[in-house]
């Protein structure tokens, strides 16, 4: 495991044990973020009007099509050390 995948397991921990729960549009990001970095660019097609939950995730999901895997790990890294802070 690299450096920066040890970092980002850390953070995905530490994401879990945060003072104050994220406002939903953080908690978007943290979920594209993820899986961006754990599952590559999203696949299948976007959830239906009634879905507004998973429409709400696959569309943050999407954003981020094409940002590379590490791209997305530094990301949520420094997403999760700006909410310690």
């Amino acid at each position: 495991m690299t450096e920066l995948e040890t970092r980002f397991q850390q953070a995905v921990t530490e994401s879990k044990t945060l003072d104050e729960r994220p406002d939903n549009m953080t908690l978007l990001q943290l979920y594209a973020l993820y899986k961006q970095a754990t599952g590559g660019d999203v696949e299948g097609d976007r959830p239906g009007f009634t879905d507004m939950v998973g429409r709400a995730k696959w569309d943050a999901w999407n954003a981020l099509k094409g940002t590379s895997a590490e791209q997305a790990m530094q990301r949520y890294i420094d997403l999760v050390e700006s909410l310690k802070s």
